[in-house]
């Protein structure tokens, strides 16, 4: 009955948990468990080849160590590291570098990459993102210019930010698509050999001039998890194999001590392994949640996400992930009422229960194992 039975507790739970009671054996959850680890590998490989991470330069082990460091800059300003004034985020360090000219009317500074980098179609990076903020003067200079350089400074792509400094004093975050765009010096310049960043900022008239840059990432190019986590990959069974146990073991734990509160007698065999063939559920729940997600489009995540900056990375969340967590949260509601009403039907056959009893004794017991999981597994006990 064990390959059968497991089976037989989705479509006939009464004639199912009846031949479970009476001839209680570990083979049936067993199955369960192993057919539950498979799933989840499945699920494991079409969530990881789904995903997509934006990869950047500097990678997100070095963070944005081209702002936290003034080797890699040259200017006709001051230069210093702002421990006070920098963009709170995972990628983003504690620092930004700080520019400042006493009475001038331009400024530029200069990035050194120390490794040019390949940006032309269809390998290399597609984006330019970093963080400028203008502390002085209070008006926005008249001219600002960007420039790409490659291999000598006088080959370069040239793009005009003017338009793109919206605000003095706050934070401007500038995003710019590379290739397309740009104006190349002569035809030198090579979008696949970019050696440094030019910035160029010029008033009409002299003055005090500070300004801080931060995160300036080049990105665009998405790599798929299964390329750069594999080994969330060969995690996965074991992984599973712990949910499966820890699930198993603390749901019949439960159901053995609960009833008892009833003055009935319980017995650990037949609950523990009771426990185990309601647990079905979880395995029907991955493959739904693995149908879902090989129904859904690439996620792509972003640098705003991965950035993790307040605000900034949950909207790029949302946009990424649509509707996908709704769904596979409702799925996921709909398997804890489905486990409770099996767990209510093994109850009532075993202590002739009424239905109501059988139902809260379920819930209860269910609905603890959860919050202990929960707990045992993330550190918190929301559901």
């Amino acid at each position: 009955m064990f390959a059968y039975g497991i089976f037989k507790v989705i479509y006939s739970p009464f004639k199912a948990f009846k031949e479970i009671i009476k001839n209680p054996k570990y083979m049936g959850p067993i199955l369960i468990m192993i057919l539950f680890i498979v799933a989840n590998v499945g699920f494991s490989y079409v969530l990881l080849s789904k995903t997509y991470f934006d990869q950047t330069m500097p990678p997100a082990s070095e963070l944005d160590k081209w702002t936290e460091d003034t080797t890699f800059w040259n200017s006709n300003a001051t230069i210093i590291l702002s421990t006070s004034d920098y963009i709170n985020g995972s990628y983003y360090g504690n620092k930004s570098i700080e520019f400042s000219l006493v009475s001038g009317s331009q400024i530029w500074m200069q990035l050194n990459i120390t490794n040019s980098l390949n940006c032309s179609d269809p390998e290399g990076y597609k984006t330019l993102s970093f963080r400028l903020k203008l502390i002085e003067p209070l008006t926005k200079p008249t001219n600002a210019s960007l420039y790409l350089l490659s291999t000598q400074l006088q080959d370069n792509f040239y793009n005009n930010l003017t338009d793109k400094l919206n605000e003095t004093s706050i934070w401007n975050n500038i995003t710019i698509s590379l290739g397309s765009g740009w104006t190349p010096s002569n035809t030198n310049a090579d979008w696949g050999n970019i050696t440094g960043l030019k910035l160029e900022f010029t008033w009409p008239i002299g003055s005090n001039i500070t300004l801080l840059i931060d995160g300036l990432f080049f990105h665009g190019v998405y790599k798929s998890r299964i390329e750069s986590a594999g080994g969330l990959l060969i995690s996965s069974p074991i992984n599973a194999f712990m949910e499966f146990t820890i699930q198993w073991v603390i749901l019949g734990g439960l159901l053995y001590i609960i009833p008892k509160m009833f003055r009935v007698k319980t017995v650990w065999k037949t609950l523990l392994i009771t426990a185990g063939f309601a647990l079905i559920t979880i395995f029907i729940q991955i493959i739904v949640f693995t149908a879902v997600l090989f129904t859904w489009s690439e996620l792509r995540y972003p640098l705003e996400y991965l950035g993790g900056v307040p605000g900034e990375w949950q909207t790029a969340y949302i946009q990424v992930v649509g509707p996908v967590p709704t769904i596979l949260l409702y799925i996921e509601r709909v398997i804890y009422i489905w486990t409770i009403a099996l767990c209510a039907t093994a109850l009532r056959l075993m202590f002739t229960f009424s239905w109501v009893k059988s139902l809260f004794v379920s819930a209860l017991s269910y609905l603890f194992s959860l919050l202990i999981f929960r707990f045992l597994i993330y550190g918190t006990f929301w559901l």
